[in-house]
Order: C-alpha cells, then structure tokens, then sequence
C-alpha cells in the first residue's frame, strides 16, 4: 500500500505524542511499517505540538512533508491553521469543533476521541486500535477511552454522512 501520511497536532500537555503513540502502534499492529516523529516547541509551557506518524508497505522516513499529510487531526483550534499547510491537497482534516467537549466524560479523552475520528479514513481494523488503546494506556482508563474513542468514531461518520 502507498505511505499513509498523518499529521497530529496540538498544544503541549494535550496528548499529542501519546496519540501519535496509539496510532503507530495500531498501524504497527495491523502490520505496517511505521516510523513516527515528534516535533515539540514550547510543549512544557504549553507552546505548538506536532506529530508526524507514516505507515505503509515501506516508509523510508518519519518526516510527512510538507503539503502531503493525507490526514490531519488537531486537538486545538488555534492550531488548525497553522498545521494546515501540511495537509494535502484533498486530505482530511480532524479538528476539535468535530466533538462537543462537554459530550465527553473527560475532556483529556479528546486526543482519543479525535483518533477515533481518524479511524473511519485509515486502513487500521478496529481491534488493533482497540489494543493499542490498551497498550498504551492505563489500565483504569481502559472503558473511559474505549467510549471516547467511539463516541469520535461516531461524530466523524454523522457528519460524512450528512456532507
């Protein structure tokens, strides 16, 4: 399969990297190859985040150039239009007015959530994104990210359904 490019992005403290970690993981799982690199600013003061995760029969590099990230999930709005040049033409963009915050048990869940968006347009079978969760989580966050990640699921595929 052709490199699957995915740019995750945020604000330090908002789980960009460990959602960067639960996509290559699940990737991984479903048997890609995968390389992952993180870009961290200012992230301990709360600065620009961002994550570059690719998968694929062969990724030869970890950095998505720029303008060809197929998918693009931003866990703040005041980061879509600064990572949006490293989307692609066509690409999907994920951003945080896809989710009421408030529909969510735990707003640190939104990383997840948004993930669970993004699985409706990447080639990742549901139960490896499941174990990766598990894998990469706490065990007594298990249930609370599981709903999380469906209700972001859910969200994603109301509103393709509706477009």
């Amino acid at each position: 399969m052709k490199v699957k490019n995915i740019v995750i992005a945020g604000l330090g403290g908002q789980g960009v990297l460990k959602a960067s970690d639960i996509l290559a993981d699940a990737a991984f799982r479903a048997g890609f190859d995968v390389k992952k690199s993180e870009l961290h600013g200012m992230s301990q003061r709360g600065g620009s985040v961002s994550s570059d995760v690719r998968y694929g029969d062969q990724v030869l590099s970890p950095m998505v150039p720029p303008g060809e990230a197929d998918v693009l999930v931003v866990l703040e709005e005041t980061q879509v239009e600064i990572n949006r040049p490293t989307l692609r033409a066509g690409g999907v963009l994920i951003g945080p007015d896809l989710l009421d915050p408030a529909a969510l048990k735990n707003r640190k869940s939104l990383n997840v959530a948004l993930l669970g968006a993004a699985s409706t347009v990447l080639e990742i079978p549901h139960e490896h994104w499941l174990a990766a969760l598990h894998a990469n989580l706490a065990e007594k966050l298990h249930t609370l990210n599981e709903q999380s990640f469906a209700h972001g699921r859910a969200a994603a595929l109301a509103r393709s359904s509706a477009e």
